[in-house]
């Protein structure tokens, strides 16, 4: 992962980059995660992912594995953005 103010870059299994702008960070219970939406494409809906950190102390960005924390992550995010309307 690669990150230039709000931008990152993710590399796809096939090895191919693509850009996303940060949109959101929230914090559900003791995690973080990362709102991005991708830049190619603005048509594509927003991908949520977890941030953690690897062996070295680096910040990543991985693929939220359980359903019902990714369900969980997106609740909060819909409520955040609810409130930001009101």
């Amino acid at each position: 992962m690669t990150e230039q103010e709000n931008i990152v870059t993710l590399t796809d299994d096939e090895g191919n980059d693509h850009e996303f702008e940060v949109i959101d960070v929230i914090k559900v219970d003791d995690s973080e995660y990362a709102i991005l939406r991708p830049l190619e494409d603005e048509e594509d809906e927003a991908i949520i992912l977890k941030v953690s950190t690897d062996e070295d102390g680096n910040e990543i960005l991985m693929d939220i594995e359980d359903d019902e924390e990714w369900e969980k992550v997106a609740d909060a995010w819909q409520e955040s953005l609810d409130e930001e309307e009101e």
